[in-house]
């Protein structure tokens, strides 16, 4: 039996971002990139959703949407 590590892509918008790093979780990867995207810092992860075998994460943010 052969294990693989499943390739991750992270969404924001129309971006596909890379993964900064396999040794990190999610949250922190969504911290990293809020570095350079600062809306990132109020943004919810949603996923991930497998396609292609990768796993696809996607970066949610509510900025600009009142009620």
């Amino acid at each position: 039996m052969e294990i693989n590590q499943m390739h991750r892509i992270f969404k924001h918008k129309n971006l596909k971002l890379p993964d900064p790093g396999a040794e990190m979780t999610p949250e922190r990867a969504l911290s990293f990139y809020a570095n350079t995207y600062p809306e990132l810092t109020v943004a919810r992860i949603e996923g991930p959703v497998i396609e292609e075998g990768k796993a696809i994460y996607t970066f949610v943010t509510t900025l600009g949407t009142k009620g």
